[in-house]
């Protein structure tokens, strides 16, 4: 993931409790709750309605699997799933005639929601990767049929500290013999596993790297000082120091690493849907509603200028 720059107001004990009490009221994997409803078909007088199958015309939603964690981009507040995606999603509805209905589950469960038919699609701060794309796992492995991806912003990794800096930690190269905390399955998660190889290949110690189901467990880890960084996506990281604490409780070290976009992902099934979102992303950018969405929530600096299909990497 994610990286998952895989960007998650601040992941607190409320917001921790809230996903805790809808887990045990859902199904399956999911935790959820829907941002918007509506199932009495779309609105044929969009823009875009005739460009979507039938069956999201008729069906009048289009069910989004997101991991509600990772203010700004997607989180919980007052019972619903707000943040940079519900709001691009918003607009995209605006242009397909249709509502984007998110539903939370945790990050390493949602491609196979995507796959089983539980979700349409997935947007949830989730790198395009090759892997991805090919249905492979992080031993190159082949797990499925892949998802494509319609890329919509673009964001590496980044060290995030204890405010102070007590461990004088600079960069993603000092965690090395080292304990890092991030949340499993997301592609900084992969971030850290690769500079562990490099720093056993230069003879010094691996990162003891320390993988939670959600990154509110890892940033939780790093706070009590278990760990002496953890490592997210940039805007979810910069969010968090801003404001976890007052801005008292972490902060940010060292640049960006491996930069890349974030794709809303579709089954490999589903092409018409896959072409039609890109077709509206380009609409929202160029109407300057996909600007406004950013800027609400100070995401602007990873912002791209059209949409893309599978240019991950």
């Amino acid at each position: 993931m994610a990286a998952r720059i895989p960007i998650r107001q601040t992941i607190t004990a409320a917001v921790a409790a809230t996903t805790a009490t809808l887990l045990l009221a859902a199904c399956g994997d999911q935790t959820g709750t829907s941002q918007s409803g509506g199932t009495d078909g779309g609105r044929s007088d969009a823009p875009l309605f005739a460009k979507l199958p039938k069956k999201y015309q008729d069906a009048g939603v289009i069910r989004v699997g997101t991991d509600a964690a990772y203010a700004p981009m997607e989180f919980m507040e007052n019972g619903r799933i707000v943040g940079v995606d519900p709001d691009i999603a918003d607009a995209l509805g605006k242009q397909l005639g249709v509502k984007f209905v998110f539903t939370s589950g945790t990050f390493d469960s949602l491609i196979t929601s995507l796959t089983s038919g539980r979700q349409d699609v997935v947007m949830s701060s989730m790198s395009d990767t090759k892997a991805r794309q090919e249905g492979l796992d992080d031993k190159g492995q082949k797990t499925g049929n892949g998802v494509d991806f319609v890329d919509y912003f673009t964001a590496g990794s980044v060290v995030y500290v204890q405010k102070g800096n007590p461990q004088n930690i600079r960069s993603i190269a000092d965690l090395c013999g080292r304990k890092a905390a991030v949340q499993r399955g997301t592609t900084f998660e992969n971030v850290v596993k690769t500079q562990s190889k490099k720093c056993e290949a230069e003879g010094r110690p691996a990162v003891a790297i320390e993988a939670f189901p959600t990154d509110a467990e890892a940033q939780t880890r790093v706070k009590a000082g278990g760990a002496v960084a953890g490592v997210n996506d940039f805007p979810v990281a910069l969010h968090l120091a801003r404001t976890a604490g007052g801005g008292k409780t972490f902060e940010i070290v060292g640049e960006q690493i491996e930069a890349g976009p974030f794709g809303i992902a579709v089954d490999k099934k589903d092409t018409q849907l896959r072409d039609a979102l890109a077709e509206a992303l380009d609409v929202i950018i160029n109407d300057g509603s996909y600007k406004k969405a950013l800027d609400k929530w100070g995401a602007g600096s990873g912002a791209v200028t059209s949409a893309e299909v599978n240019s991950g990497s």
